[in-house]
C-alpha cells in the first residue's frame, strides 16, 4: 500500500464508525492514516477511496512511524478489553506525549485507570483522551457531537481536529473540553441514558396512538408535525421516517414487520448503577432500560399474555384531543428525563471536581448527537442564567411548560393505566413530577417503620432539625 509520513492523524477500527470519521477528518484538509487489525478493511476503504489523504497500513510500527508529533492516534475499537489490548501493543512505538484517544463507548472508570496508566509510564509518560462521540454513522460523516475528557494541555492539541470536524450549530462547533479523566466518556454515558429515556417515551407515545386505531402513515404525520414545534428533535423526525417506510416485498409499513424484542449495549445501565451509587433518582431512564429487558423477554410474554387478563384497549377520546394531550405528556415527561439525567452529572461532577458546565454540555448537544433536540437551547439558556440551579424544572421556561402540560399529562397516564397499556416511562416521570413538588411525602411512616425494627431514630417537625430521636415501640406478639 502507498506509505506516507508526517500525517496529521492516525485512526484504528475501520468498522462503520471509524470508515466515517476517517472521510471527516480528511474532508477538513488533515492527512489521515489508519489500521485495523485485519487488513483486509484497510485495503478495501482506502481502494473505495482514490484520490483521498487516506493511507492505509498493515503493521501497527509503520502506522505510527506515519504519524506525525507529537502522534496523535484515535482507537475506534469495542470497548473493554480491546481498547486496552490495542494500547498496550501502541506504547511501545509511541514517543512521551503522544496522544492516544479512545473514540468508543467506554466505562468513564475504565478511562481514568487508562489515563492514570499512560501518564504513569515510567520511561514515557502519553497522554490520553477519553471522547465520547455521538450521532452514529450519520454524525460521524457529517459532523458529530464531541465531548473529550483529559487535561487542558491535550485539549489544545486536539482542538484543531476536532473543532473543525464537529458538527456546527450557529456557527459554534458541537465539541468542547468536558474536563480532566473519565469525564468526557461520563457525559457520553449520561447522554446515552437520556437518549433511553427518549427513545421510550417516543414509543409510549406510538403505543398510544396505535391502540387508538391510528395507521402507521397517520401516526408519521403526527410526528412529522411535532417535529416543526417544540418537539422538533432528531428522534422524533426519525420516528415520523421510520413509521412512513413501506417494506418493497410486500408494502406494509416496516415497523410492523420488525419483532418487539429491543436491544441494548449497556450504558444505559451503566447510567442506573451510578445513579444507584450517587442517590440521584433517574426514574425514567431506569423505566427505559426495564422496558427493553422486558421487551427481550417476548417467549415470557407471549405465554403470559393468555393466561394473566387486562382490558382490550378501546380509546374512544378525538383524534385531534388525543394526540394534543399526548404531546404534553410527551414533551413534559422529556423534561423529567433530561433534568434526571442534569441532575446526575451536576452530582458527579462535583463530586469528582471535575469542573461540568452544564450549559456548555447543553450546547454540544444540540448538535450532531442522537438526542439533538430544538429546546437544548432552552436547557444551555437555564444554566447559563443560574449555574447552581438545583434541578432544571425550576429554571422559569421549564416550570411553566411543565405546569402548563401537567394536566393533560395526567389524562394520558390515567388512560392507558385504565385500558392496560404500558407507560413506564410517562408514569414513572408523572410520579417524579409529583414527588419533587410534594412538600409533604409518607417518608415519615416509613422512618417509623425503620425506627420500630432496626431503631434507626429519626427528626421531629417540633424539634431543631439534625436532633435524632427513638420510640420505644410496643412489642410485636407473634
Amino acid at each position: 500500500m502507498p506509505q506516507h509520513t508526517d500525517n496529521d492523524f492516525g485512526l484504528i477500527g475501520l468498522a462503520v464508525m471509524g470508515q466515517n470519521l476517517v472521510l471527516n477528518v480528511e474532508s477538513r484538509g488533515f492527512s489521515v492514516s489508519v489500521y485495523n487489525r485485519s487488513p483486509e478493511p484497510t485495503e478495501a476503504f482506502v481502494a473505495a477511496h482514490p484520490g483521498r489523504r487516506i493511507f492505509g497500513f498493515h503493521s501497527l510500527a509503520d502506522f505510527v512511524a506515519s504519524l506525525s508529533r507529537p502522534r496523535r492516534v484515535m482507537l475506534m475499537v469495542k470497548a473493554g478489553a480491546a481498547v486496552d489490548a490495542v494500547i498496550a501493543q501502541l506504547i511501545p512505538l509511541l514517543d512521551a506525549d503522544d496522544i492516544v484517544i479512545d473514540g468508543g463507548n467506554s466505562l468513564y472508570s475504565d478511562t481514568e485507570r487508562r489515563d492514570a496508566w499512560l501518564a504513569g509510564l515510567p520511561d514515557k509518560p502519553l497522554r490520553f483522551i477519553g471522547a465520547g462521540v455521538s450521532g452514529g454513522e450519520e454524525g460521524a460523516r457529517k459532523g458529530p457531537a464531541i465531548m473529550p475528557g483529559g487535561p487542558a494541555s491535550t485539549w489544545d492539541a486536539m482542538r484543531p481536529v476536532f473543532e473543525a470536524i464537529a458538527a456546527k450549530v450557529d456557527g459554534q462547533p458541537c465539541v468542547a473540553h468536558i474536563g480532566p479523566g473519565g469525564a468526557g466518556h461520563y457525559v457520553k454515558m449520561i447522554h446515552n441514558g437520556i437518549e433511553y429515556g427518549d427513545m421510550q417515551l417516543i414509543c409510549e407515545a406510538y403505543a398510544l396512538f396505535q391502540a387508538a386505531g391510528m395507521s402507521c402513515d397517520e401516526m408519521a404525520a403526527v410526528f412529522a408535525q411535532w417535529n416543526q414545534g417544540a418537539l422538533q428533535s432528531y428522534l422524533i423526525e426519525i420516528t415520523a421516517k421510520a413509521l412512513a417506510e413501506r417494506d418493497a416485498e410486500s408494502g406494509r409499513p416496516v415497523v410492523e414487520l420488525i419483532l418487539d424484542k429491543a436491544g441494548q449495549k449497556g450504558t444505559g445501565q451503566w447510567t442506573l448503577v451510578n445513579a444507584a451509587e450517587n442517590a440521584v433518582v433517574v426514574s425514567t431512564i431506569n423505566a427505559a432500560v426495564e422496558a427493553r429487558v422486558l421487551s427481550s423477554m417476548k417467549a415470557q410474554r407471549l405465554a403470559a399474555s393468555s393466561r394473566l387478563q387486562g382490558p382490550n384497549p378501546t380509546i374512544g377520546l378525538a383524534r385531534a384531543s388525543l394526540v394534543a394531550q399526548v404531546h404534553d405528556a410527551l414533551y413534559a415527561s422529556k423534561i423529567v428525563s433530561y433534568a434526571q439525567g442534569l441532575d446526575l452529572m451536576r452530582t458527579m461532577g462535583q463530586k469528582k471536581d471535575w469542573g461540568l458546565d452544564l450549559a456548555v454540555i447543553a450546547r454540544i448537544w444540540r448538535g450532531g448527537c442522537i438526542i439533538r433536540a430544538r429546546f437544548l437551547n432552552h436547557i444551555a439558556a437555564a444554566y447559563q442564567a443560574d449555574p447552581a440551579l438545583a434541578n432544571l424544572m425550576l429554571a422559569p421556561f421549564f416550570q411553566e411548560v411543565l405546569n402548563r402540560s401537567q394536566q393533560a399529562w395526567r389524562q394520558v397516564v390515567a388512560l392507558a393505566v385504565t385500558q392496560g397499556i404500558a407507560v413506564p416511562a410517562f408514569s414513572a416521570s408523572l410520579a417524579y413530577y409529583d414527588s419533587y413538588r410534594s412538600a409533604h411525602l409518607p417518608a415519615n411512616l416509613l422512618q417509623a417503620q425503620r425506627d420500630f425494627f432496626g431503631a434507626h431514630t429519626y427528626e421531629r417537625i417540633d424539634k431543631p432539625a439534625g436532633q435524632w430521636f427513638h420510640t420505644a415501640w410496643p412489642e410485636v406478639i407473634e
